[in-house]
């Protein structure tokens, strides 16, 4: 995976080939987790089984110092359920990163009730340090924020699909070539003050009661899904994902990387 990612910025002119040897260096794979025992930070990704964690957690806490930190990189369970029977579970926080890392810089930083409050702003510093992007959240909700965003816009994609407003095909270009780019230059509440705000409330007044709010839309996923189009991992989703199809989106990938994402 390191390698892969190495090639990849390499190609786009981001990482100099000569330095790749020293970076993959700086890994230090290890079949157990006794080499662990001097880490200071520990980041968790293992499958999202509450079990799992739970049991890890117990047995890292045999072998680490009371002071080290233990970061969840879960994308949906709560920071609270996965300290339950931790010895110390004010040692434990979420530390949510985006897929993938060397393109989307976000890190979601989300405490539990009983996390330390320094714990939060000592993870996100370290996360500044490797040149991502840490927002410390609250407290904690279900999806954090990234994910409540990002659903909430897939409901209504599925809806104006369910609904015959439009096709997928529509649905996605318009976001390409739209929102996407706002987004990724001002977030939506700096985009409604620069709008105005009471411009914004009067088109809310006449849109929001005609916006998704239900599941009925899901029918669409369940449909494809009892047929085994599951997406890009079968072959068939919204879309054939032949080759072709993958080659366009590497192909968007290689020119965010090549411009978006200079310095």
């Amino acid at each position: 995976m390191a390698s892969a990612i190495l090639c990849e910025l390499e190609a786009s002119g981001q990482q100099d080939p000569a330095d790749r040897d020293a970076v993959l260096a700086r890994l230090t794979p290890t079949p157990t987790l006794n080499a662990l025992a001097d880490a200071t930070l520990l980041i968790e990704a293992i499958p999202e089984r509450l079990a799992l964690k739970h049991a890890l957690y117990a047995e890292l806490e045999t072998l680490i110092a009371d002071e080290a930190i233990i970061a969840s990189n879960t994308s949906g369970l709560p920071p609270d359920r996965l300290a339950q029977g931790m010895r110390l579970p004010e040692r434990l926080l979420i530390a949510h990163f985006w897929h993938p890392p060397h393109l989307i810089p976000l890190v979601e930083v989300v405490p539990g009730s009983a996390t330390l409050p320094h714990l939060a702003r000592q993870v996100s510093d370290f996360c500044a340090a490797c040149a991502l992007e840490a927002v410390v959240l609250n407290r904690a909700a279900p999806g954090f924020v990234g994910n409540r965003l990002q659903f909430a816009l897939l409901r209504e994609a599925l809806h104006i699909v369910h609904s015959g407003i439009a096709s997928p095909e529509v649905v996605d270009q318009v976001m390409r070539a739209s929102l996407g780019r706002r987004y990724a230059m001002v977030g939506p509440l700096e985009a409604a003050d620069m709008t105005g705000l009471a411009t914004v409330q009067d088109i809310c007044q006449h849109l929001l009661p005609e916006l998704a709010s239900g599941t009925e839309m899901m029918s669409l996923v369940a449909e494809k899904v009892a047929r085994g189009d599951t997406g890009a991992r079968s072959g068939q989703g919204f879309y054939r994902w032949d080759e072709a199809r993958h080659q366009r989106i590497q192909s968007r990938r290689e020119h965010q990387l090549r411009f978006a994402l200079k310095p």
